[in-house]
């Protein structure tokens, strides 16, 4: 049998902060929250996927210095390109938009990137061969 990725953790510096952004831009609900020694830990999921991948924020984290040329990001398919759109538009009101909306050549598609409190980028794509808005 293969191992079957669970969940992705961070460690990270403002936990309410990120909690709040993840649930608010990348529309996830907690399904585990504690505290225990100063820490705090929450469990995110999308809707609906609970069972099979979890995020996980984890209090007192250093943050993440990014390197101008660092594309390390986490990724979300969206169903269109509007909704892109919308969340490039939010996220410049914030001032946390860090890669404009654009299309780039299969498999990539159109997308645009946002920093959270933390400082990790975050994409929203639209046509990529995964999630909603998959090209066949």
């Amino acid at each position: 049998m293969s191992p079957t990725l669970t969940h992705i953790a961070l460690h990270v510096r403002d936990f309410a902060a990120n909690l709040a952004f993840y649930r608010d831009f990348c529309a996830m609900n907690v399904v585990h929250e504690r505290a225990a020694d100063g820490v705090e830990v929450a469990w995110l999921a999308e809707p609906g996927r609970e069972k099979s991948f979890i995020f996980v924020l984890i209090s007192g984290g250093p943050g993440r210095r990014v390197a101008e040329r660092d594309f390390s990001h986490l990724g979300f398919a969206l169903a269109s390109r509007e909704a892109v759109d919308a969340i490039a538009a939010r996220a410049e009101a914030a001032g946390i938009l860090v890669w404009p909306a654009r299309e780039e050549p299969y498999p990539v598609g159109y997308y645009c990137g946002v920093r959270d409190p933390d400082g990790n980028a975050v994409e929203f794509s639209h046509g990529q061969p995964l999630g909603p808005g998959a090209e066949d």
